[in-house]
């Protein structure tokens, strides 16, 4: 297996780990570096942040699930493709990026996400 394979698969795991099985914290410490910078707006700085925040999405909405349908890896980047169903009928097609160290852990991490439309020009859905 590959390095860029590898970074794949654990990004996947601790990605899966975290929003699927609701374990934030064991993702964190099996996955993430001890420095973990967090771009997305509503989530705090640092591993405690992660954490925190992860934790209340899992009380809060614990059938939430994510399928990474795609997943690229180039240099200590790893892009994953993923669909975020959430309760109540809200989905959403989201790209996140994290960026590893030398030693593997992830230690940024950046997001966009877009709520699947009702209605498009076209049949070619979102994944």
């Amino acid at each position: 297996m590959t390095d860029l394979e590898i970074m794949k698969r654990d990004v996947i795991a601790f990605y899966e780990m975290m929003f699927n099985e609701s374990r934030p914290r064991e993702a964190i410490e099996r996955y993430a570096g001890e420095e973990y910078i967090q771009h997305n707006p509503h989530v705090a700085n640092g591993r405690q942040g992660f954490i925190e925040y992860f934790e209340r999405m899992a009380a809060e909405y614990p059938d939430k699930r994510v399928e990474v349908k795609r997943a690229f890896a180039e240099g200590r980047h790893v892009i994953l493709h993923c669909h975020q169903i959430w309760p109540d009928g809200l989905e959403y097609a989201g790209i996140d990026i994290f960026r590893l160290d030398d030693a593997g852990k992830i230690v940024e991490h950046w997001d966009v996400l877009q709520e699947l439309p009702k209605t498009s020009a076209h049949d070619n859905g979102m994944f």
